[in-house]
């Protein structure tokens, strides 16, 4: 009698030694297994991630093919239209052309850079409009910015905000004006254009042209959480105002 209860508990011995060692196994495997798909949705994330890397890519391409040769046309009937001012225009002409043609290639270049590209563009388009034109430019920058000659700002971001305020302008009201202020300050880039507006154009100002949809695309498509963008049209007046950290942005990109 004594001999079974020995074999007994052999046997339950066996059985809980076989049962944890069952488990075991399951376990281990269950956990390979969580493992390798874990692995499989990291890499098939990074797989993901590359995708939409190269769609962005392809699409600001789109979006320059697009935009560039719509810019020449502008700046060329401009200095057409007044031939008398062609000659103190040039110097500014071929600055833009230069950058048009060999900076706005590349995927970034410096706020030195497109500022510069900037203050050329407005003065080509200042040919348009009569002297006595109530037009106010204001330049803030701080030249010892960190950020200032760093390879993070977008080319040609400043068009669509400097190219809709003169095409857009009412020049023969009486109260009609330009204004257009660009900062950058603590890494903060902020450019604020504000015109007289066409009645015509009032209504549908915010969603005209390609050059508005590019604007928000390449924006949206590079800086995504680093920028705000905003237009209103009240009283006549339309206003636009881009603010971009590229401080914070430039820290991202080092680091990521």
């Amino acid at each position: 009698m004594e001999g079974n209860l020995y074999l007994i508990q052999d046997y339950l011995i066996f059985i809980g030694v076989f049962a944890i060692f069952f488990f075991l196994t399951v376990a281990i495997y269950l956990f390979s297994q969580n493992q390798r798909l874990k692995n499989k949705n990291f890499r098939l994330s990074e797989a993901n991630k590359l995708i939409e890397q190269k769609l962005n890519e392809v699409q600001l391409e789109h979006i320059g093919t697009k935009l560039n040769p719509h810019l020449f046309k502008n700046i060329l009937n401009s200095v057409q239209s007044h031939a008398y001012q062609t000659y103190m225009s040039l110097d500014k002409l071929a600055n833009v052309l230069d950058y048009i043609l060999y900076e706005s290639n590349n995927k970034f270049v410096s706020p030195k850079e497109e500022l510069n590209f900037a203050l050329s563009l407005i003065e080509i388009n200042k040919i348009k409009i009569n002297p006595l034109f109530d037009f106010r430019i204001k330049s803030k920058i701080d030249k010892s910015d960190s950020v200032f000659e760093e390879k993070i700002f977008a080319p040609l971001i400043s068009v669509d905000l400097i190219e809709n305020a003169f095409k857009h302008t009412d020049f023969l009201a009486q109260d009609s004006f330009i204004s257009i202020n660009m900062e950058l300050d603590g890494g903060i880039f902020t450019m604020r254009v504000s015109n007289k507006a066409s009645l015509k154009n009032v209504l549908h100002k915010e969603n005209s042209g390609f050059g508005s949809q590019s604007l928000d695309q390449r924006l949206k498509m590079i800086y995504n959480d680093f920028y705000t963008l905003h237009k209103n049209s009240k009283n006549g007046i339309f206003t636009a105002e881009l603010t971009i950290n590229l401080g914070e942005f430039y820290d991202k990109m080092r680091y990521s």
